[in-house]
């Protein structure tokens, strides 16, 4: 991806070295009982504060960032500052006003609205604040963990969280009842949407000259790997479909896909599609 010497966003809230609590259990299904009790309008500190553990980091130490994470938090920004631009751009086309959501950069644990978390959920969006949270070091687990390297991979995920950012400012998802928010296909759905958006900007990125020889297959890379069945089988050795929370491999590579070949966020109303 063509993203040195250009713009960085200005949204980015740094937390690195700060510390926090983290959530015992941890891992992506914390996030999701999480988010999703927050979009049924929940109260995320209610939930949270029987599930968290003091982590003791010291958070008076300046954190000392490497030559490689400069560059990796100066990518993030850039990727950032590209999504409001694009999605500005989107919104203004149908009357609308877009929010620009802040992205944090932490280590290790962090607390956001939507309660603490470790660094082992990975990234994600809280609607309660409108923030997307990042450790950096999800650089180096997608490339080994899940062998999608390159930046276009981690621009994928950023943009993807950004995705669940669009959802909230357009209510996807209302016409919901709460007892269906409440079962993993509205998550899959959910999810699946916020790939579609995620290709979408893709699409807007390529347009604007940004994409390079191999960035779209790194993205579908990287959406194959995080897979519910792809994660479960390397996991743990079989899948469970009736588990999932954010759809096969095959589903999020297609909804990306079909985001980056429209680019349009009519085409992503995975709520009223019958066959994901």
């Amino acid at each position: 991806m063509k993203w040195k010497g250009r713009r960085e966003s200005s949204n980015i809230e740094d937390r690195r070295g700060m510390g926090g609590k983290t959530i015992i259990g941890g891992g992506i299904g914390s996030i999701i009982i999480v988010l999703l009790f927050t979009l049924l309008g929940g109260n995320p500190g209610n939930l949270i504060n029987n599930m968290t553990t003091s982590n003791g980091a010291d958070s008076n130490t300046p954190y000392q960032e490497s030559a490689q994470e400069k560059e990796q938090a100066d990518f993030v920004s850039v990727v950032l500052a590209d999504t409001e631009d694009i999605w500005s751009e989107e919104f203004k086309k149908r009357g609308l006003t877009y929010e620009n959501p802040k992205l944090v950069l932490y280590t290790g644990s962090v607390q956001s609205a939507c309660g603490s978390a470790s660094a082992a959920v990975g990234p994600f969006y809280c609607p309660g604040d409108h923030k997307l949270y990042i450790d950096l070091s999800f650089y180096q687990e997608l490339k080994d963990k899940f062998k999608a390297p390159g930046d276009f991979a981690m621009a994928y995920v950023i943009a993807h969280e950004v995705g669940h950012h669009v959802q909230t400012l357009l209510h996807s998802g209302d016409q919901v009842s709460a007892a269906e928010k409440k079962t993993n296909d509205f998550s899959v759905r959910f999810e699946l949407q916020a790939d579609y958006l995620a290709g979408v900007w893709a699409h807007y990125a390529q347009g604007k000259g940004y994409l390079e020889k191999g960035d779209l297959e790194e993205a579908l890379n990287a959406a194959n790997a995080v897979g519910d069945d792809n994660i479960q089988k390397k996991g743990q050795g079989y899948v469970v479909p009736e588990s999932f929370t954010h759809g096969t491999s095959e589903q999020r590579k297609r909804w990306f896909n079909k985001g980056f070949k429209t680019g349009t966020i009519e085409g992503g109303d995975t709520f009223n599609t019958a066959n994901l």
